[in-house]
């Protein structure tokens, strides 16, 4: 376990290194949000939503989950470009545990995720945003659950195909039908009932509704500890698929 820990570490801080050398990624990673959050947040101050908070602490909520879905759920971009370059097969000759080159790169992408919702968050409180410390302190670690499990896959994707052709149609195809189907925008209660139900087959609507729980300071049971709970079963499925793939692919 020592061991695991010091190679994550140095391979957390290979790449951690590697993102503030491009901190311009991590602004323009978290653009799409920022967008709907100014060109889309005000359209909704007046407007009735439904939920136990107003209208910003509704939308971003989801506006992070957003932000989560598609930083994680890309990140096995970066690992296909290593491939490329050779950099997976030059570490594959090192002494580092196989387990620790994806742990390693986990610790960056939930960091960086953890970055970039520092950064929408200040802007929403700017527009009017108000929620609790300790409700944005809980959303923080539903997030960096999810974004643990999506990274993970994203690289158990990389690692099978040999091509971004191959790795974007997949991820975008998943991707779309999520963001429109987890309420993200908008609560899903407001939809119709074939829609609402057809929904509740997607996870991240579950984690959605947890994060807008918390901020709204409901901190006890219901969609909160639902929320939690799914985001804890992701995690731990996706880590698991993802360290079999890399244990295989590097054995």
């Amino acid at each position: 376990m020592s061991q695991l820990l010091t190679d994550t570490g140095i391979v957390a801080g290979r790449y951690i290194r590697q993102t503030l050398a491009a901190r311009a990624g991590l602004l323009f990673g978290a653009l799409q949000p920022l967008v709907f959050l100014v060109f889309f947040g005000p359209l909704l101050q007046d407007v009735d939503l439904g939920g136990r908070g107003d209208s910003w602490q509704t939308l971003v909520p989801g506006l992070l989950v957003q932000l989560c879905l598609f930083s994680s759920a890309f990140a096995g971009f970066t690992l296909l470009i290593e491939k490329h370059h050779g950099v997976v097969e030059r570490m594959r000759v090192t002494p580092v545990s196989r387990l620790a080159l994806l742990l390693g790169r986990l610790v960056r992408d939930v960091l960086q995720l953890f970055a970039q919702s520092l950064l929408l968050l200040v802007a929403a409180l700017a527009f009017g945003l108000r929620a609790p410390v300790t409700g944005v302190l809980i959303a923080f670690g539903l997030l960096g659950l999810l974004a643990a499990a999506l990274a993970s896959l994203s690289y158990a994707l990389a690692m099978r195909v040999s091509s971004p052709q191959e790795f974007a149609p997949v991820i975008s195809s998943l991707n779309m039908p999520a963001t429109l189907l987890s309420g993200i925008l908008l609560p899903m209660t407001l939809a119709p009932g074939w829609l609402d139900a057809v929904s509740r087959c997607v996870p991240f609507r579950y984690v959605v509704d947890g994060v807008r729980d918390a901020f709204t300071g409901h901190y006890a049971g219901g969609p909160l500890a639902l929320g939690a709970a799914v985001a804890a079963v992701l995690a731990a499925l996706a880590l698991g698929l993802g360290t079999q793939v890399f244990r295989k692919a590097n054995a």
